[in-house]
This record gives C-alpha cells, structure tokens and sequence, in this order.
C-alpha cells in the first residue's frame, strides 16, 4: 500500500473513532494530621460541565456548570481547602452512613438485640454517628475517562463501628457522561447482619454557592401524594400523611421559599422549614424512577433527581447561621442551598410500616442517584 493510502486509512480510522467526551484526572486536595494523603479527582466532560470528588468522607466537593448564557460557576456549597473540611464539618457534599438521617435513641433491634450508636443530634443519632462516613478517608480504587468519566472509592467499616453489627464494605462511584448525567452509586456487603441507609448529603445553589440569591427562589416539584411528619426532635410518627392541602405538596412546581416559613404548620416550626421525608414508594425497586425535579429561574441550572430509593429527604438549610463561609468567600445563611437525599426512610429500623434496611450476609446494598444536570435555554426570560 502506498503512504498515501495509509495515511488516508490512518486518518479513516482517527475519524471511527469516537472522542473521550468525558475525562477524570487525579490530584492531592490535601494532607490528612496523621499524613495520609487525600486524593480528589475531577471528572469533566465536552459540555462544560466539572465535578470534583474529594477522598474524605467520599466527598462531592464541587458541581461547576454554565448557566443559559454560558457562563460558569460552582453550585455545590463546601470548601476550598481540607483543613475547612477537618474544623468545621457541615455534611457538605459527602456520603452520610452507615444509617443516614435520624435514629431514635440512636437504638435498633435486630435478631432480638439491641444496639446503641452514639447520640449526635440532641437525643437521637444522625447521620451514622460521630465519626460516620463522612469523616474518614476512603481509598481511590478506581479512575477512569471515556464517553462516562468516572471514580471508585471504597471503605471498610469494621464490625462494631458507631456501634453497627458486622463489618462493611462500601463501594462509591460517581461518573458523569457526555449526556450531563452526574450518577451517584453506593455499593454495600456485610458479613454479618446490619442495617444499611447510605446516601450524599449535596447542597445545591443553583445560582452558585457565593450567590445572594439562595436556593429559596429555586422551582421544586416533588411527584409524593404524602410524607412522613416527625415529632419535635425529627422522629417520624409513623403516619403516612398526605401532602394534599398542606405546606408539603410539591406535585406541581412551587418555590422553596414560597411556603418555607408558614408557621401555621406545626412541621414547618419543629424543622424550622423543611427537613422531612417525602414518600415516593414504599420499596427499594430495581430501576430508578423520578425523585424530583429543580430549576433555578435566575440562571437557567437545573437537574432532575432519579433514583432507586423510595424516600426523599428534603432539607432547606435551616441551621445555616452565618459561622461558615464556602468556596466564594461568601458566608452562608438559612435558605442558601437545598439538600435532596434519595434514601430508605428515616429511624426505618424501629419503625414496622416502613422499609426494610435489613443488610444481610449474601445479600448487597444499592443505592443508586442520577442527576439530569441542564443549563437551560440561552436567550429565556428569567
């Protein structure tokens, strides 16, 4: 064959061939006081849009995407720097468990016996305990680019850990596609029974995380006939409630801020705005189905939230008081992001009608989360 023809197949070939759209790289965000290095990787696509994923507490430690005039910024709140991350930790981003949310008494009953995890948020546990898997530092097994850039982290949770059964081992993988899919997926297997609720704790500010705007102007629509109302400290009742008439009904679009602040509902005053559970099913299913949908009329951003979880726990950064700055330098305030956690229900251990978030010896945890980022329509009316 003559060096023309090769270099015309050659050329053939390069054209076949598609492009890696989607790209990760790995870097150091910091160092941990024992020495430990803390790996963070950025997955990027051809669309614009990055994501940073830091190794402790398996992190989302930044969401960058253009809004609908292209222009760029970071929506997820957290720091810039790991001591922040160490000093004041805030959930900002990370993988919450073994049980997220709230356990009553911070108590189970499994096979007949009780187990106690520590006490954390006023009488109950939150969040998998003091030292929960958000703060401690996850192993990177895993970096990959292509058509979906992605990352595997892995932890071991030893049996007796924050008081929990069994030792664990749990597998976070977050890709983003050329399709501007951000997926969030956990993997769990224990040798012995245990109890299992993992999920990411993201604060989103679609305007960016500096913005004065908040997240309370943020459109959410919720598709829950009901959801679950607590008690003063955050327990679920175990009622079943419908959202129809109330503060809670998001079935059709409605600003956060619209209704956040109605203390003629007795739930709005014991979460000082929304911090509950909105029941989308009543089981773990097979395929993920559509938890809700955000957008953000000042800039364009939104994402629909698909998952496989049959619980939504919204939260409205009600406790936000004005002592932690983020990424812009900025200090937040109530109202200046929202929290979106696919997730069994909360204290599903002690209560009979809902869930099961039994996790036993052959059997595997999953939890899976997909975010349907979109920048909006250039040109739109904002």
């Amino acid at each position: 064959m003559s060096k023309l023809a090769l270099g015309a197949a050659a050329a053939a070939l390069v054209a076949a061939t598609p492009a890696l759209a989607a790209e990760a790289a790995q870097s150091t965000f910091g160092t941990m006081p024992d020495g430990r290095s803390v790996p963070a990787v950025k997955l990027s696509n051809a669309n614009g849009i990055e994501t940073t994923v830091i190794a402790l507490g398996a992190t989302l430690q930044s969401v960058i995407m253009p809004d609908r005039d292209g222009k760029k910024a970071d929506v997820a709140l957290g720091y810039d720097n790991l001591d922040d991350y160490l000093k004041q930790p805030q959930y900002f981003g990370s993988t919450v468990g073994r049980f997220a949310n709230r356990l009553a008494g911070g108590r189970f009953t499994l096979d007949g016996k009780t187990w106690q995890t520590p006490i954390n948020n006023g009488a109950n546990a939150l969040h998998g305990g003091t030292l929960g898997f958000d703060k401690v530092l996850w192993e990177v097994t895993a970096v990959k680019s292509g058509p979906t850039a992605s990352v595997t982290l892995r932890y071991v949770s030893p049996d007796g850990d924050q008081g929990y059964p069994g030792t664990m081992t749990i597998d976070a993988t977050y890709s983003l596609s050329d399709k501007n899919e951000l997926t969030i997926e956990y993997v769990a297997t224990s040798d012995r029974p245990t109890i299992a609720n993992i999920t990411n704790h993201a604060y989103w500010n679609l305007s960016g995380e500096g913005s004065a705007n908040g997240a309370m102007g943020h459109v959410v629509t919720i598709p829950a006939e009901s959801y679950l109302p607590t008690d003063s400290g955050a327990i679920p009742t175990g009622e079943y409630r419908p959202v129809e008439g109330t503060v809670f009904d998001f079935r059709k679009p409605v600003a956060v801020g619209d209704r956040v602040r109605d203390a003629s509902d007795e739930q709005i005053r014991f979460g000082r705005g929304y911090d509950h559970n909105w029941v989308i099913g009543r089981s773990v299913t097979a395929d993920e189905h559509l938890m809700a949908k955000v957008e953000d009329p000042a800039s364009g951003r939104g994402f629909e939230l698909w998952s496989n979880q049959p619980g939504l726990q919204m939260y409205s950064g009600n406790f936000f008081d004005a002592t932690t700055h983020g990424k812009a330098k900025k200090i937040y305030r109530i109202g200046d992001a929202i929290v979106m956690e696919p997730q069994i229900f909360p204290d599903a251990p002690n209560q009979k009608d809902f869930p099961n978030a039994r996790l036993a010896p052959g059997e595997t945890y999953r939890n899976v989360m997909t975010y349907r980022l979109t920048t909006g329509k250039k040109g739109a009316k904002r």
